[in-house]
């Protein structure tokens, strides 16, 4: 049996052992190392055990993970989500569809230095959604828009999926970081687009909340000051070339446990349990990192994912056709798995045919990125739909109708994504 058959039918045993609900880091592990035994033999496979998770969990540039996520955590439990939202309320909510366009504002603000699709639809869906009830906003538009503006937190930096991108790829992390940017700003300018033009359609979706005046527009400004701050401290300095990666995570962690502390929204149970979710969760990362450089030697010494690039790229099809392939397989893996999932099932077999095709990598993890999004809020199966059932209580077939105009916003953000590479590319390429 050829290196090739071996690595395709372990492609197939994994893909059995994570749709029978085995853990997708063992399932990795246990297939990569048994594939390394048939191809390289004992001493291969032996070294591969020993060698990648020291590498993995020895080298301070995996340290990015929990610091961003530890930092993401310091904020959620902070309040900094309801004064964003709040800000935004105060700004947007006498106009018609107000509340909700002030919603997806605020997923925009706290994505910016949260970066968590689900925590961001969660977060929206507690705060957001009692407001848009008590002013007798229709449930569509309010499920609709709660669940969209949460994908909002995988786009706009930092974001852990963009982090994990660029581990897996050895992409630069802050040009990922950079390159969403735009693209989150045009996301969220498209929701709002689209609440607006349902509200002329339908003006009974959205009553108009009372107004407010200037001089509490401008006060309330002061809530958001600390995402300023953060946002700016790590992406600016990102962007100047002044410090890593790792070492913004390290800042925006150390920065948003000051402004919580010097705020007074964080106490000592808060502070330990936000230690204790970081831990929990880049463990559970970090095994998906381990499995996932276990498979990859795995998958190099088959040669599995060279030769189907090649075999790809000799096809002679037009290479946007074959995108196109790719993005309608990421929405329909984002229906089912976690983009943590996704991204290390997907990338160490698709990376290579997009650079076989030479699409800008970059550019391919922006796209990556939203495609999967539009996953999570996408019918029959979007896991922000199913999260926020739980925490609204809108029935799931009210989810369904709410998020069609959201979806075709999305899509029609995707061709502009496609069609103007300018938009990921801009501010990356001035760097």
């Amino acid at each position: 049996m050829s290196s090739a058959e071996i690595g395709f039918i372990g492609f197939i045993v994994l893909l059995i052992f994570v749709f029978a609900g085995i853990h997708i880091g063992f399932s990795l592990i246990v297939v990569g190392l048994l594939g390394c035994l048939a191809i390289g033999g004992l001493g291969f496979a032996l070294s591969t055990a020993n060698i990648v998770p020291f590498t993995i969990i020895s080298d301070a540039s995996f340290a990015v993970v929990p610091l961003f996520l530890l930092m993401s955590d310091f904020v959620s439990t902070s309040g900094i989500g309801r004064q964003a939202y709040e800000t935004a309320r105060t700004w947007l909510g006498h106009i018609k569809g107000g509340l909700a366009m002030a919603t997806v504002g605020g997923c925009a603000l706290f994505a910016a230095v949260s970066g968590s699709s689900m925590a961001t639809a969660v977060m929206m869906g507690k705060i957001a959604y009692p407001e848009m009830k008590r002013y007798n906003y229709s449930s569509e538009l309010s499920a609709g828009c709660i669940s969209s503006g949460g994908t909002l937190g995988i786009m706009i930096p930092p974001s852990v999926a963009f982090v994990m991108i660029g581990i897996l790829t050895e992409v630069s992390i802050g040009k990922l970081f950079i390159a969403g940017i735009l693209p989150g700003i045009t996301q969220a300018i498209l929701y709002i687009a689209t609440i607006w033009i349902m509200c002329k359609i339908k003006p009974d979706l959205a009553p108009i909340a009372p107004s407010t005046s200037q001089k509490e527009k401008i006060t309330s400004l002061r809530l958001i000051w600390p995402i300023a701050v953060l946002f700016f401290l790590v992406m600016g300095g990102l962007y100047a070339g002044i410090f890593t990666g790792t070492e913004a995570g390290a800042i925006g962690a150390f920065g948003a446990l000051v402004l919580a502390v010097l705020r007074r929204q964080m106490s000592k149970k808060d502070f330990t349990s936000s230690l204790q979710n970081t831990v929990q969760t880049s463990a559970m990362i970090l095994l998906l990192l381990v499995g996932a450089f276990v498979f990859n030697r795995f998958m190099a010494i088959s040669r599995i994912p060279f030769i189907a690039s090649v075999l790809i790229a000799d096809l002679g099809i037009n290479r946007y056709i074959i995108l196109a392939i790719i993005l309608i397989f990421y929405i329909i893996m984002g229906m089912f798995l976690d983009i943590m999932s996704i991204i290390i099932l997907t990338v160490p077999f698709l990376f290579p045919t997009i650079l076989a095709l030479n699409f800008d990598p970059i550019w391919y993890g922006v796209l990556m990125c939203r495609v999967v999004e539009m996953g999570f809020i996408s019918p029959p199966y979007g896991i922000n739909l199913f999260v926020l059932v739980g925490v609204t209580g809108i029935p799931l077939g009210v989810m369904y109708r709410g998020v069609i105009p959201f979806l075709i916003a999305d899509i029609v953000h995707l061709i502009l994504l496609v069609i103007v590479p300018a938009f990921s590319l801009f501010l990356p390429n001035m760097m």
